[in-house]
């Protein structure tokens, strides 16, 4: 455990010298570029086995990436896709923040309640927050750091087991949802370079996603409780953090409390009652996670509004708000708060967005994936190839359906025609890609967890962010030996990994 200890403070304070994360962004773009212009001349290239064209290495100086780049710069800060969703997301937020409501709601809350449960709580949220994409980033990870710290622990391994939960879990869930249609209709596509019959129901990998969830959730609880939160230490709160945290809540603050709650719970349930059959965010389609689609993608707004509803009606019970000018001015005060996450924003997404022009990513994603099927292997190694390659991928090209887009056309008929379903291949590239969300600096919410952090830690840099999240990340890699070893005990019993889905492939004449 000490040596352990000594590994992480190694690796935060490493990190932590390195020039601030915006600088080390503008040093990445210029590294891209030198790598991009060698590519280019070197002629690097691979054959999309999607498409049947070549993706080759473009040089980030060419006269249209140049040109790309300059005329589209405000469309690639605003098309950044974390931007718009944090940003809304904090209108809202930011409000219950500052008027206090959700302080006083968790003080009321965890006041009597057992504390043991609260790092499984948080953990499991973040899994089951991928039901609605994204919002789990902007809502879950600084609301974990609140819950934490309100509760006397510290809050940055609150911060931590809630942006465990959410990226390492991004394909765990107690239900299916919109990245299953995403992935398993990619894998249709692969497959049917095999077998032209086969198809997938939205149900397919629903074992295995069960059964990741508490893998996620139980592993994010020990490595909180057992390796974060005992090697922050205890967390130093100014006296005036700790009599607001630990007084009894006033009149003011319970009314306001209760009917805070009130109108968060009518709003939600208003929201709820759009996504009816014939309302309006329900979507068409034959499956429920497609009908739903509109809902989700309409939750961000959802709760920003609700959150605010809240916060002011707290604020008006509790006094806090006397006239507009307070509530403009507590929106305008987390809205400035957000000025260092913008500037990084605008970095990072022009280092996402120049990588996908460079081509370097599908290079890699298709060379690797046909590098692990000229290995030669027999099927249960190859399948730790896959899944310890796509974690490495992860770091480099975040995008699930980018990556499985270049590496299933590969990969799943190499399955098929070993007699593994093309639904299990799919289950351990999910495992593999969730692995590495946690530490990847080109996670698209790593710079938003980051600005978050330094509310509680100031001086956090990268290393304090990656050493905090590595070992999540490494627990789950364990995990992930364990969740193969279940895949094999599963092909043994001949159990299903989904609803009418089973680990073996039947050849064409026999395939559903």
């Amino acid at each position: 455990m000490s040596f352990g200890k000594s590994a992480l403070d190694a690796i935060e304070r490493v990190g932590n010298r390195l020039p601030d994360p915006t600088t080390l962004f503008l040093i990445f773009i210029a590294l891209l570029v030198g790598v991009s212009v060698w590519g280019d001349a070197a002629g690097w290239s691979a054959l999309n086995p999607a498409t049947g064209k070549p993706v080759v290495a473009s040089s980030l100086l060419s006269d249209a990436n140049l040109r790309k780049l300059l005329e589209e710069m405000p469309k690639t800060l605003t098309s950044f896709a974390p931007l718009g969703t944090v940003l809304v997301m904090m209108l809202g937020t930011g409000i219950a923040e500052k008027s206090g409501y959700f302080s006083a709601a968790l003080r009321g809350a965890l006041r009597n309640a057992p504390r043991r449960i609260l790092t499984p709580a948080v953990v499991f949220a973040g899994c089951m927050s991928s039901l609605a994409v994204d919002a789990g980033y902007v809502v879950l990870v600084p609301l974990g750091a609140v819950v934490f710290a309100v509760a006397g622990r510290h809050p940055l391994a609150g911060l931590a087991a809630a942006f465990a939960g959410v990226s390492g879990g991004f394909s765990a869930n107690l239900f299916p949802s919109s990245l299953d249609a995403l992935l398993l209709g990619i894998t249709q596509e692969a497959a049917r370079l095999v077998d032209p019959t086969w198809s997938y129901v939205i149900t397919d990998n629903y074992y295995l996603i069960v059964a990741f969830t508490f893998l996620v959730t139980l592993v994010g609880w020990f490595v909180t409780d057992v390796i974060v939160e005992p090697r922050l230490g205890p967390w130093s709160r100014s006296d005036e953090q700790k009599r607001l945290e630990e007084s009894a809540l006033a009149a003011g603050e319970r009314k306001g409390v209760l009917w805070g709650t009130v109108a968060l719970a009518a709003t939600i349930a208003a929201l709820c009652l759009l996504a009816l059959p014939g309302g309006a965010l329900r979507g068409e389609g034959a499956t429920l996670p497609v009908q739903l689609g509109p809902f989700f993608t309409a939750l961000v707004a959802g709760l920003a509004v609700a959150f605010f509803l809240a916060g002011l009606v707290f604020g008006i019970c509790a006094g806090r708000y006397r006239s507009d000018k307070d509530v403009v001015k507590d929106v305008n005060d987390s809205m400035s708060e957000m000025g260092a996450y913008i500037v990084l924003a605008f970095v990072a997404a022009h280092f996402i967005a120049m990588f996908n022009w460079s081509g370097l990513g599908g290079i890699l994603a298709i060379h690797g994936a046909e590098g692990i099927r000229g290995l030669g292997l027999p099927a249960p190694a190859l399948f730790v190839m896959l899944v310890l390659f796509t974690s490495a991928v992860n770091l480099l090209v975040g995008s699930a359906s980018a990556k499985w887009g270049l590496m299933a056309p590969i990969l799943v008929p190499m399955f098929m025609l070993m007699g593994y379903s093309p639904e299990v291949v799919t289950g351990a590239y999910r495992f593999g890609d969730s692995a590495t969300n946690i530490i990847t600096p080109l996670m698209a919410y790593f710079p938003m967890a980051l600005v978050f952090a330094r509310r509680y830690q100031p001086a956090a840099g990268i290393g304090t962010l990656v050493a905090l999240m590595l070992p999540y990340s490494l627990g789950i890699l364990g995990i992930l030996g364990a969740s193969l070893l279940m895949l094999g005990g599963w092909i043994a019993m001949g159990w299903p990994v989904g609803i009418d889905a089973g680990i073996s492939y039947a050849p064409p004449a026999a395939a559903r």
